[in-house]
């Protein structure tokens, strides 16, 4: 597979504008994202990228800097290897350390997560990534089933079976996040893991007590029903991919089920919400 690279600059640079860049751009279909020292450089399969909505998303920002951007073509080898050298270990406090396999392992964690860093989002770098993960240790997982919608690298998913969940079906709608996470479930010695390549529809009449959904703004308020119908009554739903602005958005939508507000969270310019169905 051939991905699109967006090289964007950012004048004067913030941190502040390249997570709301980063939000835009991930609902545009942007799968990968790695900081430079004045922007970021942004990464979709060369199939789906749409160069109209990237230049209307651009020219509409309102940020108080100039945006402006290079588009290059990546090959998928030349993009693993650049990948791999900048990725480097990450800490979930001292709850889960999630290291590449050419990385030593680690002590004084309660987990350990090895990931493959290929092309896919949700290696634990980004905040919502971090976010989810620190989240599920503060639920009771153990022989719970658990829905991970847009699984990426598969890691919340093996992060729901180590901390002893009974079963995991793990969703994403992208072909080589969904090989990714494959390959990652089994380089954890994962046997509760049900990998499914699609979308919302597949979970289909499955009943979980947990779901994850690390996606986007668009998506969870569109699929939001279909996850609280698929959620048994107590059970939780945790939801992140969106911006700290966007949360009064995703809580009055979801306040018109039946449901209860147990936990909002903030990484920088990032947020997650968890639910429980009433």
């Amino acid at each position: 597979m051939q991905y699109s690279e967006v090289a964007i600059k950012i004048e004067p640079y913030s941190q502040q504008n390249a997570e709301i860049i980063t939000a835009l751009l991930a609902e545009l279909g942007f799968d990968s994202f790695s900081d430079t020292e004045n922007g970021l450089l942004a990464y979709i399969p060369k199939k789906q990228l749409n160069r109209s909505d990237l230049e209307s998303v651009i020219s509409n920002l309102t940020l108080g800097c100039d945006i402006s951007y290079n588009l290059n073509q990546v090959k998928e080898q030349n993009w693993n290897k650049e990948w791999e050298s900048n990725f480097s270990p990450i800490s979930i406090e001292n709850l889960c350390y999630i290291r590449a396999p050419f990385h030593k392992s680690e002590t004084g964690y309660k987990l350990e997560v090895t990931i493959e860093p290929k092309m896919s989002f949700g290696t634990g770098h980004h905040q919502t990534t971090w976010l989810m993960a620190r989240e599920i240790f503060s639920l009771d997982i153990k022989n719970k089933r658990v829905l991970d919608m847009g699984c990426g690298t598969g890691i919340l998913a093996i992060i729901a079976e180590k901390l002893g969940a009974s079963e995991v079906m793990a969703i994403d709608n992208d072909d080589w996040a969904f090989r990714n996470a494959e390959e990652n479930v089994a380089m954890n010695n994962c046997s509760k893991i049900t990998t499914i390549l699609g979308d919302a529809a597949q979970i289909n009449q499955a009943k979980f007590d947990v779901v994850l959904a690390n996606i986007n703004l668009n998506i969870l308020l569109s699929d939001f029903e279909t996850y609280f119908n698929s959620v048994t009554d107590g059970g939780k739903i945790l939801m992140s991919g969106i911006l700290t602005n966007d949360i009064e958005t995703l809580k009055a939508h979801v306040n018109r089920f039946r449901c209860k507000l147990i936990s909002e969270k903030k990484k920088n310019d990032w947020a997650l919400i968890a639910i429980e169905k009433m």
